[in-house]
């Protein structure tokens, strides 16, 4: 589960801190802009890495593949429509890092482009191409990660808000047993029945649209 591979992990943070940071800024923007000012007060409505990091969920990221950042504080009392706000505020996050997998595919691309028309490759080149590959796998990841309805998780906030009032046992249920329930997919082999299968799907499907085998 874990790859503690130095030359894989140097490659990839650089994708790691990019796709937290903006997962947790669109956030912070996405409540600003419905009236909140918690996050602008709190310092969150920046693209700096430093105030977004949670170094456990860094370090996982970077080692299992599957992490977090710190949450963006919100005050739902300031949105108009506190439980569609609350939805939208949730889900500006990942799918941030699913335009910035987009991003990062079409870069990938134009760097295959521009290999196969002036021949170069090897040393910088080829770690370039690896670091542009990491950054698609991860924000894919992220995007996927966040959605599973577990707290602290944004799924959770999405499932919280249009769940029925019948489903306040499972919703207490998650936010007595989340924590455990979330390390248990992290660490053991279940995130491969669970993450991965959509995860290559959309990787392999943003490949495809750009013409990338």
């Amino acid at each position: 589960m874990f790859n503690l591979d130095p030359v894989r992990i140097l490659m990839a943070l650089p994708a790691v801190l990019i796709g937290l940071s903006f997962h947790e800024f669109a956030h912070a923007f996405a409540s600003d802009r419905l009236g909140d000012p918690t996050p602008r007060n709190q310092g969150r409505l920046t693209l700096s890495p430093l105030p977004h990091i949670d170094i456990i969920g860094l370090i996982l990221i970077a080692l299992a593949g599957f992490g977090w950042a710190k949450p963006v504080q919100v005050n739902t009392s300031y949105y108009k429509n506190p439980k569609r706000d609350d939805i939208i505020v949730s889900l500006a996050g990942p799918f941030m890092n699913l335009v910035l997998a987009f991003v990062f595919t079409v870069l990938f691309k134009v760097a295959i482009d521009f290999n196969a028309s002036s021949y170069t490759g090897g040393g910088l080149y080829d770690i370039i191409l690896n670091m542009l590959y990491y950054a698609i796998q991860i924000n894919i990841m992220l995007f996927v990660f966040n959605l599973i309805p577990i707290p602290p998780l944004d799924g959770f906030h999405v499932l919280s808000n249009v769940i029925s009032a019948r489903g306040y046992r499972l919703i207490y249920t998650l936010q007595q047993y989340g924590s455990i329930i979330l390390i248990l997919i992290v660490v053991t082999p279940v995130s491969r029945y669970i993450i991965s299968p959509p995860i290559k799907f959309l990787l392999n499907g943003m490949l495809s649209l750009m013409g990338i085998v």
